[in-house]
């Protein structure tokens, strides 16, 4: 599972890379991420490295990298 996580971080963080910031629903499209669990969990694994940013607008989710 950690290698799984680690794996979709790289993802997550190359689609902001090339995009910029995103709401959670276009990020997972980008990354090609198939679960919310999934996208989660990775999004944990940026965090908790404090390489992304994640705020929230009128229940809107965006995460952009720092």
């Amino acid at each position: 599972m950690t290698a799984l996580v680690g794996t979709l971080a790289g993802a997550i963080w190359n689609a902001l890379n090339e995009n910029g910031a995103l709401n959670t629903k276009d990020l997972k499209k980008a990354a090609k991420v198939k679960t919310d669990k999934d996208l989660y969990l990775a999004l944990g694994w940026l965090l908790r490295e404090d390489k992304v940013v994640v705020t929230e607008a009128e229940k809107v989710v965006t995460v952009a990298l720092k």
